[in-house]
């Protein structure tokens, strides 16, 4: 079984578009992980004048990294080595706003994994426990990126 820790490492992303800073737990039906969004991210320049929110596709970001991403790597990994993973589709409603230096924590359920595409009911909690979004996210798994 591959570790929480491999599984970050494993990840095809960096700064500063990495929305993952650690996983606190990781099955084969679910993944809990945070992120801080730091007071210096680039998105917080012009979103919004003179009070920064956090974009809503940022937001969508962080849980594809940790709800679709992890979780497929860990499903992947459990069979056929290290996948290449792309969104497929999403649907995510919003309903509070995610400010600088706040942490989150996203919690990701599978809903399906088969023929190569990983479906997955995610939602983003603030550092109070409260709903920031919720919805669902789909990506495609593959051996490597020419087969997405």
């Amino acid at each position: 079984m591959i570790s929480k820790e491999a599984i970050l490492a494993t990840l095809p992303y960096s700064k500063p578009f990495l929305f993952v800073d650690s996983l606190v737990s990781v099955t084969s039906e679910r993944v809990k992980g945070m992120y801080t969004f730091a007071k210096d991210e680039y998105f917080y320049q012009g979103h919004f004048k003179g009070n920064p929110v956090t974009p809503g596709v940022i937001l969508t970001e962080c849980m594809a990294q940790i709800g679709v991403v992890c979780l497929g790597i860990f499903l992947y990994e459990e069979n056929e080595g290290t996948p290449q993973i792309a969104l497929a589709s999403h649907a995510i409603d919003f309903f509070l706003p995610v400010f600088p230096e706040e942490t989150v924590t996203v919690v990701s359920e599978k809903v399906y994994y088969r023929f190569g595409k990983l479906k997955c009911n995610v939602k983003m909690l603030n550092s109070d426990g409260a709903l920031v979004c919720q919805g669902h996210i789909s990506g495609m798994i593959a051996k490597n990126k020419t087969n997405l």
